[in-house]
This record gives structure tokens, C-alpha cells and sequence, in this order.
């Protein structure tokens, strides 16, 4: 498959080698991808992946058994489209103030880049702009933070306008703090008046120029999140449920078995942002609206979930959250952890909630999943791939939507010609009984109090008398 910005060339097969060298260049890998036509072969002439080197320091907590200090790192930096060349990591008790490493091992750091010469050093923390200056004076290399990492992932996959506006917010929001780095080059006089130079001043006029695009970007939201409440308050009698979890934990794809949504399934962190709604119709006309959105991460940056507080409006007013959790992960306790503390930060921490146990199929450590099953009540175990556990969860949400519903349980006569009520009954209800009366029609069905009021307001007669049960 040749991507749209890859490029071909064809090449005699006698000159192929000396063609090969001649554009052997540090910009490009070249790959031979078919050799058939006219004794010639295309070659693929593709641009190299960018190279990072991870740094990270382990402060406040012990590692997990088998846990890789810099493994989500390195899945952040391949969902960037970026290569790994090269780790360190380091435990201290807190980061060095000036250079986050001690010196050791910002002597490595600095060693390992002049070896490798990667194009970016990724830092496993939120670096404060100090930090920054000296790391890159250190290894004369860009460096950039796991929040700056996070913004550009978003960047690239936000397609919405909401989730375009969202992402600029947060990153101009993480950028004011940082812009003198970028202005370093200017000249910088002594104080005084008369005496201030352009690099101050051009700051200045930077910052006056953020804080305006900040405050046109929080008013376009406001109006956005205006809308989605509205949005969100005209579904407020179904029964909402909304789909979180850990980023790659597998919402979008039990989305997809649950309500064949179609949603953009990747095995990658991030692979959605935007919010998807569906109706979910059950048996008996029950219906559910479903919504999945943007995974969590541990330690996402604080502006993003401020910016994305628009997206997460359906999570916010769900009446029920599916909490999916990755049980083949080794680390799905701290992932859980994650996702209560986000859900905390946006008052939805006390929300009712079920614990799905999602890729069961491919669980190793059995200890760990025993004890999450124990542990994480009330859960389901499922497999969105194999479809094991998904009856179940479908009749839990049923039993959830009917006991928190306002249905009520009706006799209903009417006259045997009436299609048209007949349908929404057949649609909306769960019918117990129908019994034929000369011209007339005795139906015993379960249905919600607002549909019952939409029978009597069409045109016919018809005769509603509550029941206690059937």
C-alpha cells in the first residue's frame, strides 16, 4: 500500500545498485516493492520516521512486575509516528531543579545523544521552562515534554471543529509559559528606560497575541458547550450510558459490536477523539443512547481536560458509565487509578458505574485477573473480539434502563383499526397480551409514562387504565 506523500521511481534493473547509492540519503529508506514490468522494479522512496530518545525519572511510585519504566512513553512516541532509538531513566526523589537529571546521568543523556543523534529528546514529565533551557543547552538537541508529546498526538487526530478549537486552546494555554525559549536569538538589553530590546518586546507582543486567540477560542466553546448541554438536556428521558476507560482499552470496539457504529478502531493510543453517539434498541423497545469518547491517560495534562470539557459533557451527564478496563494489561490497576481520578476531577467519581473486563482472551497473568474481578465490583467479563460477555452486558443494560425508567404497565383498549397506535405500541412497549373484543383491541403492554401521553394525544379514541402487574 503506497501512501500519498511516498514516492516512486523506476529504475533499469542493470543500474539498480548504483541508482540505490546514489540516493542513499539520511532523509529516506528505500524498500523494493515489486520487480515485474519490462525488466524494471519500482523502488519506494519513503521519508524516515523522526528519532527520539526517552528520558524519564521514577520519584513516586515502585514499578510493577515486568512493567517497562518508559513503556508508554515509547507507545506515546510510536502513535506520533515517531521512532524509539534510545532510552534512560533514572530514580531520584524528586527531579534536579535546573537540569530534571543529576548530573551522572545528564552526562549519559548527553553521551547517548551524540551517539545516536536523534532528532528530539522526550522527557517522561511536565518540564517548567528553566528545565527546558538547560536540558537543550545540555544536549544541543530539541527537547520536548510529555504534555508537548500529547498535544501534537492530539493535533494530528482531532477532525471535528470542537476537537480542532479544543486542541489549539491547549496548546497555546501549555505555550504562553515557554515563549522565551523561542526568542533567545533576539537581542536582550540591560533595564532602563529607552534600553528594552526587540526580543523582550517581540515576547510581548507574543503573548498579547495568545492571550487574545485564547479568549476568541474559550468564547467559540462556551457557545459549543452551550449546544451540547442543550443536546445532552433533549436525551435527558432515555437512558444515557457513556463508554470510558484507559486510552486502547477497547471502547470504540465494543462500541461497534454493541450498536455497529462503524467507529475507528486502531490498535494505538488516541486513535479517537471525538465524541460518538449512538441509539442502542433493546428487546421489549427499550432504548439506550450509548457514547464513546477520548481515552484517559495517567498524568494528562490538566489544560487538555479543560479544553475537552465539551467533549466530555456526555460522560459528565450519563446516568451510567461503562467503565471498560484492559484485563490483559499488567498495569490495569494503575490504569483504573487513572481513569477514577480523571473522572473525579470532572465530578463524575460517585457516578453509578460497571466495571467491564475487556480482553479476556488474552489474559496471561490469572492471579491479576482473579483479583480485579474480585476487587472491581460490579463488573462483567467480556471480549469484544470474540463477542464472549456481550449477551450479558447487552441484559445488564436492559435491567438497568427498565429499573431506572419511569415505564409503567398499562391496559389499553382501543379500536382494532388503530395501525397507527398499534405500531408505537409494538414499538415503544413490551406487550404481555393482546385479546380481541368485538371491534375493539385490549392490549396489556409495559411502556414509559411520556409514551403512553403520545397515545392519547393522536387522533382516536382510546381508553388507558393502569395496571400493577401482569
Amino acid at each position: 500500500m503506497i501512501d500519498d506523500n511516498e514516492k516512486i521511481i523506476d529504475i533499469d534493473v542493470a543500474d539498480s545498485s548504483k541508482k540505490m547509492e546514489e540516493s542513499s540519503n539520511e532523509m529516506f529508506a528505500i524498500d523494493e516493492i515489486t520487480a515485474e514490468e519490462s525488466g524494471k522494479r519500482a523502488i519506494l522512496l519513503t521519508p524516515d520516521r523522526e528519532r527520539h530518545v526517552l528520558v524519564g525519572v521514577i520519584t513516586y511510585r515502585v514499578l510493577g512486575v515486568g512493567e517497562e519504566p518508559l513503556q508508554e512513553l515509547a507507545e506515546l512516541v510510536e502513535a506520533a509516528g515517531a521512532e524509539v532509538v534510545g532510552r534512560i531513566w533514572q530514580k531520584r526523589n524528586t527531579t534536579h531543579s535546573r537540569t530534571y537529571l543529576g548530573k551522572g546521568k545528564l552526562a549519559e543523556l548527553v553521551e547517548l545523544v551524540n551517539e545516536v543523534k536523534p532528532h528530539t529528546v522526550v522527557i517522561d514529565s511536565d518540564l517548567s521552562p528553566r528545565q527546558l533551557k538547560h536540558l537543550e543547552e545540555a544536549v544541543c538537541t530539541k527537547v520536548i515534554d510529555r504534555s508537548e508529546l500529547i498535544l501534537d498526538i492530539f493535533a494530528t487526530r482531532a477532525r471535528s471543529h470542537q476537537a480542532v478549537l479544543q486542541v489549539s486552546l491547549a496548546q497555546l494555554q501549555y505555550e504562553m509559559p515557554r515563549l522565551g525559549r523561542k526568542w533567545t536569538h533576539l537581542e536582550r538589553l540591560g533595564g532602563g528606560i529607552g534600553t528594552r530590546g526587540p526580543g523582550e518586546t517581540q515576547i510581548e507582543t507574543d503573548r498579547r497575541l495568545i492571550r487574545t486567540r485564547i479568549s476568541k477560542l474559550k468564547r467559540e466553546l462556551a457557545s459549543i458547550e452551550r449546544r451540547k448541554e442543550q443536546e445532552v438536556d433533549a436525551r435527558n428521558a432515555e437512558y444515557t450510558v457513556s463508554l470510558v476507560g484507559y486510552t486502547n482499552a477497547g471502547k470504540s470496539t465494543i462500541m461497534n459490536k454493541l450498536t455497529s457504529a462503524g467507529t475507528l478502531v486502531e490498535d494505538k493510543l488516541f486513535a479517537t477523539l471525538d465524541t460518538l453517539t449512538r441509539n442502542l434498541e433493546l428487546e421489549g423497545g427499550v432504548n439506550i443512547v450509548l457514547s464513546d469518547t477520548v481515552g484517559f491517560l495517567r498524568r494528562l495534562p490538566h489544560h487538555l481536560v479543560a479544553s475537552f470539557h465539551a467533549t466530555l459533557e456526555e460522560t459528565v451527564r450519563a446516568k451510567l458509565l461503562l467503565h471498560v478496563v484492559d484485563v490483559s494489561s499488567p498495569l490495569a490497576v494503575e490504569y483504573i487509578r487513572a481513569v477514577n481520578y480523571t473522572l473525579s476531577s470532572i465530578d463524575c467519581g460517585g457516578r453509578d458505574h460497571l466495571y467491564v473486563l475487556n480482553k479476556c482472551d488474552l489474559v496471561e497473568d490469572y492471579p491479576l485477573f482473579e483479583m480485579l474481578k474480585e476487587k472491581y465490583q460490579p463488573n462483567i467479563v467480556v471480549s469484544a473480539i470474540t463477542g464472549e460477555g456481550i449477551d450479558e452486558l447487552i441484559a445488564y443494560l436492559r435491567n438497568q434502563a427498565v429499573s431506572n425508567s419511569d415505564r409503567i404497565n398499562v391496559e389499553l383498549r382501543l379500536h382494532c383499526g388503530d395501525g397507527h397506535r398499534l405500531a408505537m405500541i409494538n414499538e415503544f412497549g413490551s406487550i404481555a397480551s393482546i385479546e380481541y373484543v368485538g371491534e375493539n383491541v385490549i392490549v396489556k403492554a409495559e411502556l414509559m409514562a411520556a409514551d403512553v401521553e403520545r397515545l392519547k394525544r393522536l387522533p382516536g379514541k382510546i381508553k388507558v387504565t393502569k395496571a400493577s402487574s401482569f
